[in-house]
Parts: structure tokens; C-alpha cells; sequence
């Protein structure tokens, strides 16, 4: 049996009476539908339940209570997560940050089939409403256009004069992005009670809000890496029963297990490649998750391959199946990305789109064969790429990525400062703020349990926090080496979930399992509940300050801990 939060033993019982569910990881309680002999001999018969496991066992003591627990969770954080989000999603009726660049790109984008220039000091003209004065001329974009085709998508339906059409998309991205994680956790834990904690810290956080609630492009970013994750999971799942089946066969034939087979037919993975492909089309960040999932598959395939007694696994993976997993993927996100640019080549408008007919230098030689619009395509590429990584223009708010961790440099979305009798403020001094600082709680917490979790994975080899930790360092480790770059705290929103499921795993250890001893399971109970009650009490009192909330200037200084904060 694989071990996790719940140990064995839960899954043990939950094997043989098929009843507790995913709550037997945190709960393990047992009720009047199990029979005695679940329990192991080495098990004492007559240990002592805390109030809170007898009571959830009470509360899910039917099986048709545990079927309804695995859908009522979830639905819960997911209906948290959208009243966090799209209320006042419209507030404030102004392009705030870089939504200067991205709505109004993203509607000229979905008209023109590209990005469109705008006459000058368009955002005001824009927010009134007169939203169809972009010029035929096509704009330089630093960004792949699928972000943009997404938020575009929402303008048209719910219409672009209304400015919660500017960000609906990227709500609806963030409020299903609690979802997934909430799944995610549940699938890699074994427990519903952890899968919901996550959905929730998730859910309340004030990073994942606020990144929800401004028309930004890290969003989309986050939440296509966060299914190829999930394909990641389900492959590793699908391929495990793949090659159990393999092995069996071959010893029944009487063949030998020298090399192994080479598994083409992987769903999961050519959905991984599809999903990691969209993310590298919304941002070229993307392409580090597609690199750290491919060689974590192949990784995982050479684990699954000594298990199951392969002698060469190592080199029968390297060699034989590592370019399999290659071409499964990257051919499919090279593939995704491309499309994101149909609409640049299907129109002639589009920046550098007639590079070479107005004066570029054409291809030569062996290339000369190269069609105009795939040299042009390719010029505008390497460009992005050359503006991409230079870019160290200063800003009040960069942050310099060795510092993330410790949330030093939080964004600043937009401020509007009042004066009493304007706009409602009743003091000397008011104020309407959107500020990214994540719930400083469940931030430095979830650092501080995934630096925990490098250790028990050097310690334990424990699979389920490597594979964490994969997505953790895929969304950050390629940034320190832009230290020179301009770059922002908001970016963190591509790895946080990686963060919560690493706090969530380290909760999972903290509870323990119900067979613990009272005192020990009564204390994790304690920890992890004070957790929770403190988490939501910090986003109830941030919320306005993630929210553009009307609110007095001693109340709003209040939420700067740090000086870098302000």
C-alpha cells in the first residue's frame, strides 16, 4: 500500500469496508457500518476518539452521507471562491495596472484577429465607453495571444462597456482554479477533508483574489498549468496500470522483462501537452512548466519500471521511452501555441505581419524556401523574446524574485485616495486600494511547509510531495535567473497552488490519522483548526484592501506590515 497523510492503516479499512471514503485520511472514524475486524490486531479496540472525529463520524455515518460529503465540499469552496470574486467585480470602472495593455489589446484582438494600436490617452475614452477607437494598425504585444483571446471572450458576451467584461474571464479562471485544487488534493491525499482545506485556503487567499479580480494574463497562466499537473497525476495512474498489465502478460508468455514496453497510446500525457502548451501561448513561463512535467514523466517511468522488475529501466526509459513521452507532448504544445496565432496570420494587419515586404531582410540559402509569413512570424518571435528578457525598465513595484518568498514587494494595483465628503468618505482621510498581499498567514506558512516537504522527500522519497514540488519549482526556480529583469510579486499567482497543496500536505502530517494517540490527534486537530479560524479572520480584515473597498486611511495603513508593503 502507498502511504500518506491518513497511513496504511486508513487505507486498509477503507479498502475493506468501501464506506469511509476520502475521509478516512483525516478522520479514519469508524461507524456502525464497519465491522470490527477493519482493525489491524496491533490496533487497540478500546482507543479513545476525539469529539470532533466521533461527531464527523456520526455526520458521515451513512454511505449515501459519504457520497454526498465528496461533492457537498467541494461545491462549497468552489460557490466561497466565486462570492470572493465576483462581487463589485465591475469596482472600479477604470482599467487598473497592466490592464491598460490587456483589455484593451484583447478587444482589438477579438475584432481585428489581432492586436490593434489606440490613439493616444485612450484609457479614459475607453472606461466611458467608447471602446471601438482601436486603429487598424497593428501593435507591438510582448505576450502569445491566448490570454487575451480568453478575456476578449468575455467582453463580447457580457459586452465591453461594462468593466466586470473586463475581468469575468479571468474570475471564472480563478474561481475554477479552486476547484481543481480542491480535486487535486483530494485525488493526491486520499481525504476530502484535505482536498476542501485546499479548495478553501485557495479560495480566501488574497494573491488568488486579487489575481482574479484584474484583468492580468498570470491567471490563465496558473490555471492551464494547473490541469497539465492534473494530466501529470492521472498519467502516472494510467501508466502504472499500463505496465502492471504489461509485466503480467509477458510472464504468463514466458518472455523476459529485459527492456520494456514503449507506451505510445498516453492520453493524459497528450493532454498535458496540450494544457502546458495553452499555458506557454498565455505567457513563455509556461514552457518551464512543459519542461519540468516532461522530465518529472520520465522520471516516473523509470520509477515504474524498476518496480515492476525491468532490468534495463533506466536506459530502456532514456532511450526508448523518453523520446515517446517527447513527441507525446512537445509536438502537441508547439502545435497549441501556434494556433493561439491564427488570428496574426490569417489577417495581414498584425505587427511585423509584412516585415519582409516593407524592407526586412529575407532568408537566404538553404531557407530561402521559407514561406514570407513564417520569416516574418519567426521575426517577431526572436523580438519578443529579445524585449522579453532585457526588460529592466524600473518601477516603484518590482520585486526581485530571491525575495517572492518572503512577500516582500506585494503590487499595487490601483489606489485612489479621498477626501471626506467625496465619494462617501466620512473622515479627513479615505481611500480605495487593491493591493496583492497574499493572506500573509497562509503565505509564509505554505514557504515554510514546502521547504519541509524538500526534506521529507530527501528523507522519505515520498511521491506526492515530489511531484508538488515539481510544480513549485517549475513556476519558480526559472526566474532567478532574471534577476536583472523587471518582474513583479504578482507573478507567484503561476505557483501558489503548488504552495497550498505543500501546506495542505504538511496539515495532512500534522493531523495524523484517528489510531494516533488521543493526545497527539487532539493536538494536530488544534493546530491545524487555529490554522484555519486565524487564515479566515486575515481575509476577512484584507478583504477590502484586495477588493477596492471604500475604507478610512488609518484602516487601510493598518494592513502594510512591512514598510516595503506601502
Amino acid at each position: 500500500m502507498t502511504s500518506g497523510p491518513g497511513g496504511d492503516f486508513d487505507e486498509l479499512v477503507s479498502a475493506q469496508n468501501g464506506v469511509i471514503g476520502h475521509d478516512v485520511a483525516t478522520t479514519g472514524t469508524l461507524t456502525a457500518a464497519q465491522p470490527k475486524h477493519a482493525f489491524p490486531d496491533h490496533v487497540d479496540r478500546t482507543h479513545r476518539s476525539t469529539r470532533l472525529d466521533a461527531w464527523w463520524g456520526r455526520v458521515l455515518g451513512t454511505p449515501a452521507r459519504q457520497r454526498a460529503w465528496t461533492w457537498i465540499g467541494p461545491a462549497l469552496v468552489t460557490i466561497l471562491a466565486a462570492v470572493l470574486r465576483l462581487w463589485h467585480l465591475g469596482h472600479p470602472n477604470t482599467l487598473v495596472f497592466d490592464e491598460t495593455y490587456y483589455v484593451k489589446d484583447a478587444w482589438s484582438l477579438w475584432n481585428l484577429g489581432y492586436e490593434g494600436s489606440w490613439p493616444a490617452n485612450p484609457d479614459p475614452q475607453f472606461a466611458a465607453g467608447k471602446v471601438n477607437i482601436f486603429l487598424q494598425a497593428g501593435s507591438y504585444v510582448a505576450h502569445p495571444p491566448l490570454g487575451k483571446w480568453i478575456i476578449g471572450l468575455g467582453m463580447a458576451v457580457v459586452g465591453p462597456t461594462n468593466p466586470a467584461s473586463w475581468r469575468i474571464s479571468t474570475a471564472v479562471v480563478g474561481i475554477l482554479s479552486v476547484l481543481i485544487v480542491t480535486l487535486l488534493a483530494r485525488h493526491l491525499f486520499r481525504s476530502n477533508v484535505l482536498g476542501v482545506l485546499a479548495g478553501f485556503l485557495m479560495a480566501i487567499d488574497g494573491n488568488a483574489i486579487v489575481m482574479s479580480r484584474v484583468s492580468l494574463l498570470d491567471n490563465f497562466v496558473m490555471f492551464f498549468a494547473l490541469l497539465g499537473f492534473s494530466a501529470i497525476l492521472l498519467d502516472r495512474r494510467w501508466t502504472a496500470r499500463r505496465l502492471e498489465r504489461w509485466v503480467t502478460r509477458m510472464d504468463h508468455a514466458g518472455r523476459d522483462l529485459t527492456w520494456g514496453p514503449v507506451l505510445w497510446w498516453r492520453p493524459w500525457l497528450i493532454a498535458a501537452g496540450l494544457m502546458l502548451g495553452a499555458a506557454s501561448a498565455v505567457k513563455w513561463n509556461g514552457v518551464y512548466f512543459l519542461a519540468a512535467f516532461a522530465i518529472y514523466s520520465v522520471a516516473v517511468d523509470m520509477a515504474a519500471r524498476r518496480r515492476a522488475g525491468v532490468e534495463f529501466w533506466g536506459t530502456g526509459t532514456i532511450f526508448r521511452q523518453g523520446p515517446a513521452t517527447f513527441l507525446l507532448m512537445v509536438p502537441i504544445a508547439l502545435a497549441t501555441y501556434l494556433a493561439s496565432w491564427t488570428g496574426w496570420f490569417v489577417t495581414k494587419g498584425g505587427y511585423y505581419r509584412e516585415w519582409i515586404a516593407q524592407g526586412g531582410e529575407r532568408w537566404k540559402g538553404a531557407l530561402a524556401w521559407v514561406p514570407d509569413s513564417v520569416q516574418n512570424f519567426w521575426h517577431y518571435q526572436a523580438s519578443i523574446y529579445q524585449f522579453n528578457v532585457g526588460l529592466s525598465t524600473p518601477h516603484p513595484y518590482q520585486a526581485n524574485p530571491l525575495l517572492w518568498l518572503l512577500m516582500q514587494r506585494p503590487t499595487s494595483m490601483y489606489y485612489l485616495g479621498l477626501s471626506k465628503g467625496q465619494a462617501g468618505c466620512t473622515t479627513d482621510r479615505c481611500g480605495e486600494a487593491i493591493t496583492g498581499i497574499a493572506n500573509p498567514l497562509i503565505w509564509y506558512a505554505a514557504v515554510l511547509a514546502s521547504a519541509y516537504l524538500v526534506y521529507r522527500l530527501a528523507r522519505y522519497r515520498e511521491w506526492r510531495y515530489g511531484l508538488i514540488l515539481a510544480g513549485l519549482g517549475a513556476g519558480y526556480l526559472p526566474w532567478l535567473m532574471y534577476l536583472h529583469r523587471t518582474v513583479f510579486q504578482f507573478y507567484t499567482i503561476a505557483f501558489e497552488p503548488y504552495l497550498i497543496l505543500g501546506l495542505v500536505a504538511v496539515c495532512g502530517i500534522i493531523l495524523g490519522k484517528r489510531t494516533d494517540a488521543w493526545n497527539r490527534r487532539l493536538s494536530g486537530i488544534r493546530v491545524v483548526g487555529i490554522l484555519v479560524v486565524l487564515s479566515a479572520l486575515l481575509s476577512i480584515y484584507y478583504y477590502p484592501m484586495w477588493t477596492a473597498t471604500l475604507e478610512n486611511w488609518p484602516f487601510i495603513n493598518s494592513h502594510y506590515w512591512l514598510l516595503s508593503w506601502k
